[in-house]
């Protein structure tokens, strides 16, 4: 990593910025509160983990921040663009040119090849052939898995098929990555090895991440975490030694 990347200059603008944001979902005659007046920075080329136990808001915060729901108060910026002002078609612009995903369940298509599932953003994004190509072939050298190109999702393990949800992510050249329990189904050790794919991601290609989880080897990992509790932040931790404007 550059020295530029571990320092901040006060004039350096948060990848993501939440303003009061609630979320409430009307159920059965009652209000849910599954964010609660949440404000925070996501701060670029930094690993950060949003935690809390299951109900507590991580996935909805996830969701608001890649624009597939909307707060229904406060405002989202992503990439310095209020979410709040954008339409469905610009959202799905700001998803295919800027935002890459994981998943848990990895999020691949059965039928295609790893090298296929790979090219699917870049298709979608009507890329030239020997462009995508490039990037294809790039991605899946970098996560190392150049030998397993042609194979179909059942005939890799669920590491590799992590690796591939990563060189997806990776070939659309994103400024921001959002990775929802990307360790959730590996054992501990694979998960160490995504984990470690993920740090150099963020170390290696300059990407933001924003992960959630509950996977304790996540959250001693990452460089910032906030912690959800019934829908409110309350408690964000800053590893010793990482940079971050007002701190």
């Amino acid at each position: 990593m550059s020295s530029e990347t571990h320092g901040y200059s006060s004039s350096l603008e948060p990848v993501v910025r939440l303003e009061g944001v609630h979320r409430v979902y009307h159920l059965a005659g009652e209000d849910i509160h599954a964010i609660n007046d949440v404000t925070l920075d996501i701060w670029p080329q930094r690993m950060t983990a949003i935690v809390g136990r299951s109900g507590s808001g991580k996935t909805t915060l996830l969701n608001l921040i890649a624009g597939l729901d909307k707060p229904t108060q406060g405002t989202v910026w992503v990439l310095g663009r209020n979410l709040n002002q954008l339409d469905e078609r610009d959202l799905l612009a700001l998803r295919l040119h800027k935002l890459g995903f994981v998943f848990q369940s990895f999020g691949l298509m059965p039928l295609l090849s790893a090298r296929e599932n790979v090219g699917v953003p870049l298709r979608m994004r009507g890329l030239p052939p020997a462009e995508r190509e490039a990037r294809v072939d790039e991605a899946l050298a970098w996560v190392g898995l150049t030998d397993r190109a042609h194979h179909r999702p059942y005939e890799l393990s669920g590491g590799e098929q992590q690796r591939v949800a990563i060189a997806r992510a990776l070939a659309e050249d994103p400024e921001l990555v959002l990775a929802d329990e990307p360790t959730g189904q590996l054992d501990t050790r694979t998960g160490r090895r995504i984990l470690e794919l993920l740090r150099r991601m963020v170390e290696e290609r300059g990407v933001t991440l924003v992960i959630v989880t509950h996977d304790p080897q996540v959250m001693a990992e990452a460089d910032i975490v906030h912690e959800l509790r019934d829908g409110r932040l309350v408690g964000t931790r800053v590893k010793e030694g990482v940079g971050v404007p007002g701190r």
